[in-house]
Order: C-alpha cells, then sequence, then structure tokens
C-alpha cells in the first residue's frame, strides 16, 4: 500500500515509512500551520508500536529542520496530546498506527484548533509532494538521508527529553470534572495489553475510587480493533474471574474505549455513545452513518447529523452544529472513540469540560460507569434502557481496497435490483439503500446491511445492525460470505 490520508491521518507500512518519508510530512505540516498562523512550537508524542521512536526522531527532525519547537511529550494517549496542544494553541503530531498491525504506522496532524480535515489534508498533501521533488537539490536534506531515505548518519537525531505536562493537565480534566470517588465499591478489570493509555486509565479509576484489576500487561505490541475485538471470550472469562464490575480497556493509541460489562459482554461502541451523549445532555450529535440506530430510536437528541466514516467528517459536522446555535454539541465513531465540541459543565461537581474535538477514550469510559453508579444500575442494565438494537462489525481481509470499490461502485449503479440480486435471498427485500459511505442497505424486515471498503489496510468492512445481538453476528457471517462468493466470481471471470 502507498503512504496516504486514511480516515485519519497519513498511514502505511512501516517500510514505507522511511525517516526521510515521515521528515518530509513533518515540514509540509509545520509549513501549512505557520502559513495559518500557528506558533512555531509544536507538539509531538506516540504510541507503543515497535516502529514509532525512530518515526517521532525522523518527525522531531523535520519540526526543527522548518525552525520550529518540538514540545515532547513523550509516549502518551492522542487525545491527552491534542487537549496539551488545543489548550496551548499549537499545532499537535501524534505517531500511531491505532489499531492496525505493527507493521504499519502513521502520523496524525491536529491544528491548533481541532483536527486536520480533508481541505486540510489536500493542503497537506500538496506541500509534501512540493517538498519532494525538491529532495534531489536540497544538500540539506541529502546529507542527512541515505539512498533508502533513512538516516545515514551515525548518530541519528535523539528526542527531548519527555516533559510531563500533557498527561498532568489531562488528569486534571477528568479527576476535576466528575464527582471525587464517584465509582468507590467499584471492581474494574483494566485489560492493559500495548495501549499507551494502559496507566493513565489505570490512574483515572484509581482516582475515583475504584479497585483497578491490571491485566495482560504487553511489552510486545498488540493491535487491538475496538470495533472488531477478536479476544471477546478471554475478556468474558477475565470479568467473571476477577468478579469484576467492568472491564475496560483502548487501542493502541487510547483514543477508542472498550467497555465489557459484569457479565462479560462487550458493549459496542455507538452504543456507549449515545449513553455518554446522554450523561452530557447533549443537544446536537454528530456521528458515520454506521452508527447504530437507537440513537434515533431512543428520541433523547433534537439533532442528529449522520456522516461519512471517519473522525474528520465527524468534526466537520459538530462544527456546523455549533455554527447552527447548538450548545452542547458532540461526536462519536462506531469505535467508541468520543469528540466533544462544546464547554460542559457537570451537572454533579460543576466543573467544566473544555472542548475536546478529537476521539478520546477516557470520557466514555468514565461516563458510563459514573452513571450505572449514580443509577445503582450495572452496565449491563444501563445498556438495556437503550431501544433494542444491535450491531456487529466484521472484516474481510486481505480484500483488496479497489475490488471493495468496485463492489460498492455495482450497488450504485445497479440499486435495488442488485442489492436484492447479491442480498436478497439471505435478507429479503430491499427498503433503501444510502451511499453516504460505501453501501448501507436498510431491508423491509428492518435489518441493515452496510458494506465499505477500509481506508487503512486492503480490508473490506461489514457493518450489521438487528433487533437481536444473535441476529447481528448471524447477519454479518451471511454478509461475509455472500460477498466472499461475488468476490470470488469476480475474481473467477475472464479479463478479455
Amino acid at each position: 500500500m502507498a503512504l496516504g490520508f486514511g480516515t485519519s491521518g497519513v498511514r502505511g507500512l512501516v517500510t514505507e515509512l522511511t525517516d526521510l518519508e515521515c521528515a518530509l510530512y513533518a515540514r509540509a505540516f509545520v509549513r501549512y500551520v505557520r502559513e495559518r498562523g500557528a506558533p512555531a512550537t509544536v507538539s509531538l508524542a506516540g504510541d507503543f508500536r515497535s516502529s514509532t521512536p525512530r518515526i517521532l526522531r525522523a518527525v522531531a527532525w523535520g519540526i526543527a529542520h522548518e525552525g520550529a519547537t518540538v514540545d515532547y511529550g513523550g509516549f502518551i494517549p492522542t487525545p491527552t496530546l491534542a487537549f496539551h496542544a488545543f489548550e496551548h494553541g499549537r499545532a499537535s503530531i501524534m505517531v500511531t498506527g491505532s489499531h492496525i498491525p505493527d507493521d504499519r504506522n502513521g502520523i496524525k496532524f491536529n491544528l491548533p484548533w481541532g483536527e486536520v480535515l480533508k481541505a486540510d489534508e489536500a493542503e497537506l498533501s500538496r506541500r509534501y509532494a512540493e517538498l519532494k521533488a525538491q529532495v534531489a537539490t536540497d544538500e540539506s536534506v541529502t546529507g542527512v538521508f541515505g539512498a533508502d531515505g533513512s538516516f545515514w548518519l551515525e548518530a541519528p537525531p535523539e528526542l527531548p527529553t519527555a516533559n510531563g505536562e500533557a498527561e498532568a493537565a489531562y488528569l486534571r480534566r477528568y479527576l476535576d470534572f466528575f464527582p471525587r470517588l464517584c465509582l468507590a465499591g467499584k471492581r474494574i478489570a483494566l485489560y492493559e495489553h500495548s495501549s499507551v493509555a494502559r496507566d493513565i486509565l489505570g490512574q483515572f479509576l484509581e482516582g475515583l475510587g475504584a479497585k483497578v484489576v491490571r491485566l495482560a500487561r504487553s511489552e510486545k505490541f498488540i493491535p487491538v480493533d475496538t470495533e472488531a475485538v477478536a479476544n471477546a471470550d478471554q475478556l468474558a472469562e477475565w470479568v467473571h474471574a476477577h468478579r469484576a464490575d467492568a472491564l475496560v480497556s483502548a487501542d493502541g493509541d487510547g483514543d477508542r474505549p472498550l467497555l465489557v460489562d459484569e457479565r462479560g459482554a462487550l458493549v459496542r461502541g455507538d452504543v456507549l455513545g449515545i449513553l455518554v451523549a446522554a450523561y452530557l445532555r447533549a443537544d446536537a450529535i454528530a456521528t458515520p452513518v454506521s452508527c447504530n440506530t437507537a440513537l434515533e430510536k431512543s428520541g433523547h437528541f433534537p439533532c442528529v447529523q449522520r456522516t461519512r466514516i471517519g473522525s474528520p467528517y465527524v468534526v466537520e459536522a459538530m462544527q456546523a452544529a455549533v455554527a447552527d446555535g447548538c450548545r452542547r454539541v458532540v461526536g462519536y465513531e462506531a469505535n467508541g472513540g468520543f469528540l466533544l465540541a462544546s464547554e460542559i459543565a457537570s451537572a454533579a461537581t460543576g466543573a467544566r469540560l473544555r472542548p475536546l474535538p478529537t476521539r478520546d477514550a477516557a470520557l466514555p469510559l468514565l461516563a458510563c460507569l459514573h452513571t450505572a453508579a449514580q443509577q445503582a444500575r450495572t452496565v449491563s442494565q444501563l445498556v438495556a434502557t437503550l431501544p433494542r438494537r444491535f450491531t456487529q462489525s466484521g472484516l474481510l481481509r486481505p480484500f483488496p481496497t479497489e475490488r471493495g470499490r468496485a463492489l460498492v461502485t455495482q450497488f450504485q449503479a445497479g440499486g435495488t435490483a442488485v442489492a436484492e440480486r447479491f442480498f436478497g435471498g439471505a435478507f429479503g427485500a430491499v427498503q433503501t439503500l444510502d451511499f453516504t459511505d460505501g453501501a448501507r442497505i436498510t431491508f423491509a424486515s428492518g435489518d441493515i446491511v452496510h458494506v465499505r471498503p477500509s481506508g487503512n489496510a486492503p480490508e473490506f468492512r461489514v457493518y450489521t445492525e438487528a433487533a437481536s445481538p444473535d441476529a447481528a453476528a448471524a447477519n454479518n457471517a451471511r454478509a461475509r460470505a455472500v460477498l466472499r462468493e461475488v468476490a470470488t466470481e469476480a475474481a473467477a471471470e475472464p479479463t478479455g
């Protein structure tokens, strides 16, 4: 796969993310934010995947080469870095591949006022291309990088000493907002794995009074995808073995939460998002088209805007809601990452939660646990207060992106007839089609199948929604089986 912007930042194979490429993207970003009036300091941090330290050094070199100062936060969650940078009016760069495998990585950019949006990505790509074209004649670059794009210097540049400012500010953000000891008496399992959020999540939980059971810390990177959890049975076993009220975790860079209830059942990210929006008494919500329709069916929220998948689209919709005069604007994604566009005061403490318009894992986990404690309910009982709509997500991999796009194009061109030809035998008559992002098919039964090529890897994502969790899971397996058959038949057809 070639380097390029996906749903969240530049992503690619580690072999493609050479020192030179990373430095060029960092330089392009510094030039862009300087043109937009940003201060000459860029906050920088990374996750725990094996290639991150090398890429951090290359990015830091690129920042310094453009005359900017590096504010280095070390290995901290993406929302921790972003909040610190937003509060200081600085741009920031996070080196992370999020949930994708360790042979891949990425670079995520934030402007001083929020995430890089699609229009910004185009400008960054243009400046990157300009710098790339000048490499061969730029002695300040050719003298530093070898022909393979790696630092040729005997002593590659070192990173500055990490400061603890970002982590301290992020801890204060939530320990001040939530009532003191509001989780007292709760026993929470913390699946640490290789998440860069593992220590700070433990500090939050203990700071709010919970007893924390730490599990499965790993020094080797584990790609945890909160939309397609691979070890659900193991998580359930831990909940039962430790008599936990819940199990919590996050993905590699700590911006996507993972929550398991007291029965050992996963709480889907788009269900968690509804509960948190209710906790914050949101009046406007932006969320991707793939998320659970219990949001609308709950009747709790005056304004709901459905978007394409990816946090830049959610951020754009939140900005529009703020411009329209909405006062409590939030967003969330199917992966559980929660975004806050408005300043919101706590009904319990009076503390004000400043906007954080980028994905965050800590807020949804803490808000859900606090809501359950307030209402003297278990997490499963809290989830049961929502309309009975259940989602399931799955992957077909490897699945070339081009093949996935071709399938979506078939649905667009053929409409209901093609959708029923592929899926009619398994799901019945088609009621509506939505091409906001990929192809979302709603059947007369109320069941939903949504297919979409991944923007990060050679995968094809399959989302399903139904009236029961078993039906959603069975439908997902059925839809993937249909798509495998369709893809196999397409690959077998003669090309001419």
